[in-house]
């Protein structure tokens, strides 16, 4: 058979049919998931991809985590990540898959020292299994990815770290990854604002370096893994050249290079801002998305 395209012709002006318009996901702002380990309800937001409310079968998963003082809906608002999805399924680059963002408020999605605050119990333990059985996701690690900036990026080293047998890639952008030298030139202000909720409060000099520090410190848990260990998830590194984070992901990267890890690191020029994170998340997600094909 021969396709035959149809061209109007007027003179001066070729005018060539539309082509039919890109599909849109749905997004949920707003829902909650009740949880019993922070005795609250939680915040999530969702984008689910154009075609999962007219199939019944199930898609792969990105758990997207957002940064200090921002949260569950910062990814929406700010990162646009429904429109960026949207044009990455519609051409190919990404496999379609759900998209949940949780509210992580300022826990930097670990458990609090003095056990007030257990996110990241209620992460693994309650949130990840309410959300895959209330919704049609794989569950699976093969299918299971996870993604996040700055506190967000620190929270997908810290799950992907602790947790290998739950994602099979991970992608932080800017993430809050700090050596020990620099929590022991930390300000005082900036540690008892930030830091001191989660590792001590009042901390000074050696003191800040405790056993829940190198408990959560990134730089700590990929020295102490085998790299064996470290290549059972796909990493995505992803920090701008101006960024006030530089120096800990290049150092996450060192770190990774010395045991040998498969990974993917990039420098891009930019800083800490949303146009960084905007123009990063597509590869962060194409990445992610390669884990999803066999």
């Amino acid at each position: 058979m021969i396709k035959v395209l149809l061209l109007f012709f007027i003179p001066g002006l070729l005018v060539i049919p539309d082509a039919p318009a890109q599909s849109h996901g749905k997004i949920i702002e707003q829902n909650t998931v009740a949880s019993k380990i922070l005795k609250r309800d939680v915040k999530y937001s969702m984008y689910f991809p154009p075609d999962y409310d007219h199939s019944q079968r199930s898609y792969p998963v990105v758990y997207l985590l957002h940064g200090y003082t921002d949260d569950n809906t910062a990814w929406f608002q700010f990162g646009e990540v429904n429109r960026y999805a949207d044009k990455a399924i519609a051409e190919g680059i990404i496999p379609p898959m759900i998209i949940v963002m949780p509210n992580g408020d300022s826990s930097w999605y670990i458990n609090a020292y003095d056990g007030k605050e257990s996110y990241e119990d209620f992460f693994v333990k309650e949130f990840i299994p309410a959300v895959e059985k209330k919704y049609r996701i794989k569950s699976e690690k093969q299918f299971r990815g996870i993604a996040g900036l700055s506190m967000g990026g620190y929270g997908t080293m810290i799950y992907a770290l602790k947790y290998p047998e739950l994602f099979a890639a991970a992608a932080p952008l800017s993430a809050g990854i700090f050596s020990d030298e620099e929590m022991l030139m930390m300000p005082d202000g900036q540690w008892n604002t930030i830091f001191a909720p989660l590792f001590g409060k009042d901390l000074k000099d050696k003191d800040r370096l405790n056993k829940a520090w190198y408990d959560n410190s990134v730089l700590h848990l990929v020295e102490k893994k085998s790299g064996a260990e470290l290549n059972k998830v796909r990493y995505w590194i992803d920090c701008g050249d101006d960024d006030f984070l530089f120096n800990g992901n290049a150092l996450l990267h060192i770190a990774l290079r010395k045991k040998l890890v498969n990974h993917e690191y990039r420098v891009r020029d930019g800083a800490h801002n949303w146009e960084y994170w905007r123009t990063g998340i597509t590869d962060a997600l194409a990445f992610i998305g390669k884990s999803f094909h066999q």
